[in-house]
């Protein structure tokens, strides 16, 4: 059966949809077949096209179970659930479907509140910051603020993804012809770390792979799925 990671939290602006996208994109670049589910009604769905992975719209009436079924039907691939924010009920059910919680937070003192009661709310997720300052100074102050408020849940968060101001481009209603370089070695280390946390073993050919390879590969290996409700 397929894996199913929701990216949840309670609050707001934490970069849930960029990550979510950053994620399946590098899933892509791997060769790793995945869907990314919109969630968030204050959102459009974008268009597939282009695409190292699949879109699907479950953002009304029953098409969350509808959706979720049909990936939990496909073999090998990776359902990544954008949850949206302000939701702790949908959080709670995503929760339970999930085989990993992702809970992003970017370097505030609101944001860092927030991910503790969901890390506590929570106790089978992990944090990740996101968005994170590229200046060492700035960095610096972060990672302090981290260390010194999350102590107690060092354990279970993950290393930082840094701000990209090309990131946004994933969030194109019309996938860009090309992805910078940075953008595109952060979506494949993160999802590298994700899959290694879910024990999924990334083919030798695959992970040796450069850029242009992966992503003919990543192509060739989709299949159309019909997943909208």
């Amino acid at each position: 059966m397929a894996d199913i990671i929701c990216v949840i939290g309670n609050k707001g602006g934490t970069g849930k949809t960029t990550l979510s996208h950053m994620l399946c994109q590098g899933m892509g670049i791997l060769g790793q077949r995945s869907v990314c589910v919109l969630t968030d009604t204050d959102r459009e769905p974008l268009d597939p096209k282009g695409r190292r992975y699949l879109v699907a719209d479950a953002r009304k009436g029953d098409a969350l179970a509808k959706v979720s079924e049909k990936i939990r039907s496909l073999p090998a691939w990776m359902g990544v659930i954008d949850g949206g924010g302000n939701r702790t009920e949908l959080d709670r059910r995503l929760y339970a479907l999930a085989d990993l919680v992702l809970l992003p937070f970017r370097d505030s003192h609101e944001d860092i509140r927030t991910v503790v009661r969901d890390l506590e709310l929570f106790p089978r997720a992990y944090a990740i910051p996101s968005q994170w300052p590229t200046l060492p100074w700035l960095r610096e102050a972060a990672d302090h603020m981290v260390a010194e408020q999350l102590d107690g849940y060092l354990d279970r968060i993950l290393p930082p993804i840094t701000a990209l101001a090309a990131s946004k481009t994933l969030l194109e209603r019309h996938a860009p012809a090309m992805i910078p370089v940075p953008l595109t070695k952060a979506c494949q280390d993160f999802a590298r770390q994700v899959l290694d946390l879910l024990q999924v073993p990334i083919e030798e050919s695959v992970s040796g792979l450069g850029v242009s390879s992966a992503r003919h590969l990543g192509q060739a290996t989709m299949r159309p799925v019909a997943l909208a409700a």
